[in-house]
């Protein structure tokens, strides 16, 4: 049986949900991100206890479809922007309609009505995140971030950084404040 979790996202959330099911005594066979495969059915009076202390953590269970879909649109994104930079010269496109093995768009439509956002949008939030921390370790210069996360200039991450953020990313290096957000929260 397979348990499909909202705002999974990093790897401090799979070992939060580990412990959590570890906690309730709930067997698994993996934890990934946004869901897990449990050893066996778990039981209709134990799972809304876990969807409760899931909730209070800042996780939801997913009971429908489309919701599921829309978590992995998320976390098929997240993964590739933040964990898989040499393919982002992809076109995301192709690559989400060929990872879920669905119509882009009827991905980019579900996506929209659930989330609120387009996923272009959701993929420039993303971007823009990993920029930030790649501008916080201070170890890359504007040009190289730019190749890493799939610009095709300085100007254009440049300018969708000022877009987004309100600052250009020099002057968001200059302020050494922690700015970032957790991409859960993006």
């Amino acid at each position: 049986m397979k348990l499909y979790i909202k705002n999974m996202v990093c790897d401090r959330c799979v070992m939060a949900v580990r412990r959590q099911l570890e906690d309730l005594h709930i067997g698994y066979n993996q934890i990934q991100l946004g869901e897990v495969e449990l050893s066996e059915e778990i039981t209709d009076d134990l799972l809304p206890v876990l969807g409760s202390a899931l909730e209070k953590m800042g996780f939801e269970l997913l009971d429908n479809r489309k919701a599921k879909i829309v978590d992995k649109i998320k976390n098929t994104i997240i993964h590739l922007v933040h964990y898989e930079a040499e393919e982002l010269n992809l076109k995301f496109s192709a690559f989400l309609a060929d990872k879920l093995n669905l119509e882009y768009h009827y991905l980019s439509s579900l996506f929209s009505s659930i989330e609120g956002i387009t996923i272009e949008k959701y993929i420039i939030l993303q971007r823009i995140e990993k920029a930030k921390e790649l501008l916080m370790y201070d170890e890359l210069t504007l040009s190289e971030i730019a190749d890493r996360l799939g610009y095709s200039s300085v100007q254009h991450l440049s300018q969708q950084f000022k877009k987004t953020t309100g600052l250009t990313p020099s002057h968001f290096k200059q302020l050494r404040e922690n700015k970032r957000k957790p991409i859960d929260k993006v």
